[in-house]
């Protein structure tokens, strides 16, 4: 039995070939079987990307098998080609077999918090004085989309985004572009958020458009305020009145913000899933884009983005509410302040790029008013 292994120069599949020589007087019968090991660890992270197995096969395609589910039961399945991994956030390990060769795919729970995920085909026959050979590839590497769709359909998804995958691949497209325009993946993050909030800017109008008109009414919702003081009810009916009479609709900022919500979460899960931003230095004390900022100066500069942003929305009818908008650039300060620094940094230009927007739009609007009341 001779197995061997092929290496090449810049790649992180290996070509994995078993050769058998029957020398004796009888068959050779066996099975060639892979498998992967690997421990379960409780996470340390304040960001979570899933770590375990994953299979894949024409009918299921992508199919995460986690140590819960090999803790519940067995796999046992026999699937034509395909292929099986285990992910880690930024790395994989991966069998991929003969497109046209099944194989009995199962996992095993072999306590002490193990587990492995293997394959293995029928058994095969080697004639007396005859040889025989089995072929399959393993790819131990970096999770690099462009390599992984070389080597077998779906193994690019092991770069999980989730049920976003539809709008996060035309993302992470865009950023590869930028990059190769940039020549820095910080400054990739940066073009690509505003590529977006240019997409967006006659959503993003309507909205502040909206805001605007609403702060134009502090003056009258005070006055009701004063005048009901803790009366809910009739607040509630005093200020429908308001909006019913200067023609606003309450909600009007509300829908062109939920329209955006799916891409910029596409793009959060794009920036995570990246290992192309793992080392990535941006600029200055920024020497690596899947780490936190080492000095908090970007998550600083989040919170004192968010914090403009709050004064610059119309502040919520309920005092209790207002104080809360007031203390969520503080709570989400300290949260950002352990995450990739790659993802603070777009937070930090969607912030920046928002409140120019708003700036503007509040502005002209003002002026309109000025034109309209002159007139």
């Amino acid at each position: 039995v001779t197995k061997t292994y092929v290496f090449r120069p810049g790649s992180y599949a290996i070509d994995v070939e078993l050769h058998i020589d029957n020398q004796t007087k009888l068959p050779w019968q066996g099975r060639f079987y892979r498998q992967l090991q690997r421990e379960r660890s409780d996470s340390n992270g304040v960001v979570y990307t899933y770590t375990g197995g994953v299979i894949y096969s024409d009918t299921e395609k992508y199919e995460k098998i986690d140590f819960d589910d090999m803790d519940d039961a067995n796999l046992n399945r026999t699937i034509a080609g395909g292929w099986m991994a285990m992910i880690q956030h930024y790395f994989l390990s991966a069998w991929i077999p003969d497109a046209k060769q099944p194989n009995q795919y199962y996992s095993v729970a072999l306590g002490n918090n193990r587990y492995v995920l293997g394959m293995v085909t029928d058994a095969q026959s080697i004639a007396a004085g005859a040889v025989g050979n089995f072929q399959t590839q393993l790819f131990i590497g970096p999770k690099l989309q462009d390599m992984l769709e070389k080597l077998a359909p779906g193994l690019e998804l092991t770069v999980d985004y989730g049920w976003l995958t539809i709008i996060s691949k035309p993302l992470f497209w865009l950023l590869s572009w930028s990059e190769s325009v940039a020549g820095n993946w910080g400054w990739a993050i940066a073009i690509v958020t505003l590529i977006i909030k240019l997409f967006f800017f006659p959503l993003s109008a309507a909205s502040y458009r909206s805001m605007a008109n609403m702060r134009k009414l502090q003056p009258k919702i005070a006055a009701l305020r004063e005048r009901y003081g803790d009366d809910r009810q009739r607040m509630s009916q005093g200020m429908m009145e308001i909006y019913k009479k200067e023609k606003i609709n309450p909600f009007g900022g509300c829908l062109p913000i939920v329209v955006q919500i799916p891409v910029f979460i596409a793009l959060y899960w794009v920036l995570l899933e990246s290992v192309e931003l793992r080392q990535a230095p941006f600029i200055f004390w920024i020497q690596d884009l899947s780490i936190k900022d080492p000095y908090y100066v970007l998550p600083l500069l989040m919170g004192a983005s968010m914090l403009i942003q709050t004064k610059l929305n119309p502040p919520p009818p309920d005092p209790v509410q207002a104080k809360v908008m007031m203390a969520l650039p503080v709570i989400f300060t300290a949260f950002f302040a352990f995450f990739p620094s790659g993802l603070v940094l777009y937070w930090v230009v969607n912030n920046v790029l928002s409140i120019l927007q708003q700036w503007h739009i509040t502005r002209a609007s003002e002026r309109a008013d000025m034109v309209a009341k002159a007139g």
